[in-house]
């Protein structure tokens, strides 16, 4: 069986390094400020992709990401571990953008590429924590959805066998492609880069990424497969007013990193005094809120 699956995944700023530079003006995550990683359970999203890919001949994987240029180094790390391709959604109307935008970007992108047969992302990412991207894209596409999947089992006859986790336990469900599956972080871990790939791969670029002046130009138009697609709002025939912060009705007003530190214990007993007083601690200090 032959199968089109594209990974939706995102370079997200490390939130376990937030300070006071963390946010910008206008309210948006200044990520030049912050290392940028691989969002965890996207990776989670990849592994269960490429496994579909080795039980099923002549299927592609590729991932598409939105992000200024470096997000590209996304789309290789995706490269390095077995996928076949990347997009990269790049333009400054992107910037700034909220689950709603973020979605109508993926899904416009997604309807350009054609004929996908299985899109995965992982649950939700860590710069916002929302789970909200990915039922959104599928909501946008009109496609069936799955959530919180721990396991794609197998694809036959047109479906999908899927575990998932709910509360209380798990539960197996069928589902009809195409279709969209976000992944918990619980699932199995994505495999480690295999070296001969990285050696392939490893100059591979977008075109914003390699100035004029970049030894990765020759080698780019010698080696065809080292040229990643780049993307701009007009090339996925993208709406300019439902993208970026035009498109964001959602604005964050503040990130604090609050860090807890014991610094000494109380003993309280059953009272409801007792109780109501540390709640109340609790809420000032905002350590719960």
């Amino acid at each position: 069986m032959s199968l089109k699956i594209v990974v939706l995944a995102k370079q997200v700023p490390d939130t376990r390094n937030v300070g006071k530079d963390a946010m910008t003006a206008e309210g948006t995550v200044n990520r030049a400020a912050l290392p940028a990683i691989f969002n965890p359970e996207d990776l989670n999203a990849l592994e269960q992709a490429l496994r579909i890919k080795e039980q099923n001949p002549d299927t592609t994987v590729g991932l598409l990401t939105m992000g200024p240029p470096r997000a590209g180094e996304i789309i290789r790390e995706g490269l390095y571990r077995g996928a076949d391709t990347g997009w990269l959604l790049t333009d400054r109307l992107f910037a700034g953008a909220d689950t709603l935008a973020t979605s109508y970007a993926l899904a416009t992108a997604i309807k350009k590429i054609g004929d996908v047969d299985l899109v995965i992302g992982g649950r939700q990412a860590i710069d916002g924590d929302t789970a909200q991207v990915g039922p959104q894209v599928a909501q946008k596409l009109g496609l069936n959805q799955v959530t919180y999947a721990e396991e794609i089992l197998g694809i036959k006859d047109g479906k999908a066998t899927i575990r998932r986790m709910i509360d209380g336990g798990v539960e197996v469900v069928e589902a009809p492609l195409p279709l969209v599956v976000t992944v918990n972080g619980s699932a199995a871990e994505c495999r480690p880069q295999n070296a001969k790939l990285v050696m392939k791969y490893k100059y591979a670029a977008c075109p914003l990424e390699v100035a004029e002046d970049d030894n990765r130009k020759a080698l780019r138009a010698e080696r065809p497969y080292l040229n990643l697609i780049q993307r701009s709002v007009a090339d996925v025939d993208g709406d300019p007013s439902q993208c970026g912060m035009s498109g964001s009705p959602t604005k964050v007003k503040e990130v604090q990193s609050i860090a807890f530190q014991a610094k000494e214990s109380k003993t309280l007993t059953g009272a409801d005094a007792d109780i109501d007083g540390l709640i109340k601690e609790l809420l000032n200090e905002k350590i719960i809120g």
